[in-house]
């Protein structure tokens, strides 16, 4: 998917631009004007005013220019606004060549216009602390750095705490302890100053005053007629069913007959698994995905989507496909713990049966409300992170009454709960695997044996699919290790076990290969090589993997404990 760089340019031009106008207010050996002609008639006016305007409006072209780089409309008519502002300073400074950039830039900025359409995003409330706290401590060190570098203009010997509260006074509009020499230096350290804080005033209340950023939800009509295409081409996609988890949004085709869910993460709109619904109706909708990225300028991305689906993004959108991995998927048909390869699974299985563990594979329509709420504690209280992680393979919600037809499988020993495993439907006929989690003091085995039981109670549930964990970069682990490697092949093989200490890469690959599946590869879908770094860290906070801790911003709460499938701790 190709992009226009001219977004991109302005947007540097502009950062530019900026620097260069902060650069000529702060630093006294910017200015070769002849403004001293012109202080006769306004004196210290003029030499002062040329600064603070220059110092406002360098910042507010910095901190523009990243919103002009994504083709933001806001950010073009700001900066169209701010560019002659740019070039008269640069003009009464007598510095041509920096008016004349302004003025070829704002040409740019007129001509390719109609490259600058994207909408605004709407900030939460909690942005505004965060914008008087980040300017505010930018206001004081720029103050400080204006009074320092002029050390000739300052009566007497002020010390900095003299200068810190001159400072902070200057941001408020009051005259501070220190006295000047000069009148023009005066004037000019009081309007940088009272302008640095106007600035900083204005925007915090205007991020204040915005409508705060919705969160990303399910509302119940979307989630009924995700129920409906999942009730009719629910089959076609293992992933589909976690569509329905109700912290994503969701769009769908204009016939209604397929839809997207997703989840916009650091500027990244991250869609999971394939589109639902109808395969005729899949370009329709991720037609409808791409524009409304486009009006966001938000990057596009499809994270664990089969090789049929990621052929349809590809041929639609014109983006590339990397495989990411591969999901285990087991036919139960033939399924069978007899043979060599089966034999550590089957010792396993054998050695926590004798120490007494009995298993019971359900519905949840079957569990009354007491045991459902016994499984969720128990669940809850085994979670092995205070993070709740999970995305594109978790559903969010354990034991809800409204997933009659997930499965729970659990583990007991004398009576007591050991561990329990969920399931999510997979159309008519499959299952795939939501949770899976067990008492850290119980033995080692209990995963492989509650998987088991699931597949030998299948047939008389009907089930003929059970697709388990998901195994990033798994064709290049069992590719680096076989004879013949290459040294390119096994180095990256070697990252990966080192990656494995804090994602479990290896261990989720060997836990299931245990089970003899069928290796069913996922890919990511992405725009350019170079958005892969961004579209990693928004995949890493989508799961919870990488959180970035927001001072005063509570975390939505899921109503039930998950662990993504990424994440599943396989027994010893």
């Amino acid at each position: 998917m190709k992009r226009s760089w001219i977004p991109a340019a302005t947007g540097y031009a502009a950062s530019t631009i900026g620097l260069l106008d902060i650069a000529k207010a702060v630093f006294a050996h910017f200015d070769h004007s002849r403004m001293s002609e012109w202080s006769g008639v306004l004196p210290g006016i003029v030499t002062t005013v040329a600064r603070a305007s220059s110092l406002v409006v360098g910042i507010m072209l910095v901190m523009i220019a990243h919103a002009l780089r994504r083709g933001k409309v806001r950010a073009w008519r700001a900066v169209v606004v701010l560019l002659p502002v740019s070039a008269a300073v640069g003009a009464v400074h007598h510095h041509p060549a920096s008016a004349l950039t302004g003025l070829l830039l704002l040409a740019g900025l007129v001509a390719g216009r109609r490259e600058f359409t994207a909408l605004p995003d709407p900030r939460s409330r909690w942005r505004a602390l965060t914008n008087l706290a980040v300017l505010g401590a930018l206001d004081v060190g720029l103050g400080y750095l204006i009074l320092s570098l002029r050390p000739r203009a300052v009566a007497g010997h002020p010390g900095v705490a003299d200068r810190l509260e001159h400072v902070l006074l200057g941001l408020a509009g009051v005259e501070g302890p220190v006295t000047f020499t000069s009148e023009r230096v005066s004037d000019l350290v009081y309007f940088s100053l009272l302008a640095l804080g106007t600035l900083t005033a204005v925007t915090t209340l205007y991020l204040a005053l915005r409508p705060e950023r919705p969160n990303a939800v399910l509302s119940a009509d979307d989630e009924r007629k995700l129920r409906g295409l999942l009730d009719r081409h629910g089959e076609r996609d293992s992933l589909g069913y976690f569509a329905l988890r109700r912290d994503k949004s969701v769009l769908f085709s204009p016939s209604g007959k397929a839809a997207i869910a997703y989840r916009v993460v650091s500027g990244v709109m991250l869609a999971s698994g394939d589109p639902l619904g109808d395969r005729e109706a899949w370009p329709a909708v991720i037609r409808a995905f791409i524009a409304e990225a486009r009006r966001h300028a938000w990057v596009p991305a499809v994270i664990g989507c089969g090789e049929t689906a990621g052929e349809v993004w590809t041929r639609e959108t014109g983006m590339s496909a990397l495989e990411l991995g591969d999901e285990a998927v087991v036919e139960v048909a033939g399924f069978t713990l007899e043979g060599r390869a089966m034999r550590n699974v089957r010792q396993m299985v054998n050695r926590v049966e004798r120490a007494g563990h009995t298993c019971r594979v359900r519905r949840v329509a079957d569990l009354g409300d007491d045991e459902r709420v016994r499984l969720q504690q128990a669940a809850d209280a085994w979670r092995g992170t205070q993070t709740e992680r999970g995305y594109s393979m978790a559903l969010g919600r354990f034991c809800d009454p409204e997933d009659p037809a997930c499965l729970v499988v659990t583990a007991h020993r004398d009576g007591r709960l050991a561990a329990l495993q969920h399931y999510v439907p997979w159309g008519p006929h499959g299952i795939s695997l939501d949770l899976m989690r067990r008492d850290r003091a119980a033995d080692p085995g209990l995963n492989e044996l509650l998987i088991v039981k699931t597949l030998q109670a299948a047939p008389s549930l009907g089930i003929t699919q059970v697709s388990l964990n998901f195994a990033m970069f798994r064709a290049a682990l069992a590719r680096g290790e076989r004879l013949g490697a290459g040294p390119v092949l096994r180095a990256w093989r070697g990252v990966l076990l080192f990656l494995s200490h804090w994602f479990q890469i290896e261990s989720l690959y060997r836990f299931n290969a245990k089970f003899r599946p069928i290796w069913e590869p996922r890919f990511v879908v992405y725009p350019n090589a170079r958005d892969l770094p961004r579209i990693g860290v928004s995949a890493l906070q989508a799961e919870a993997f990488l959180t970035l801790t927001r001072p005063l911003r509570p975390r939505p709460a899921l109503r039930t404990p998950l662990l993504t499938r990424w994440r599943t701790r396989a027994s010893a």
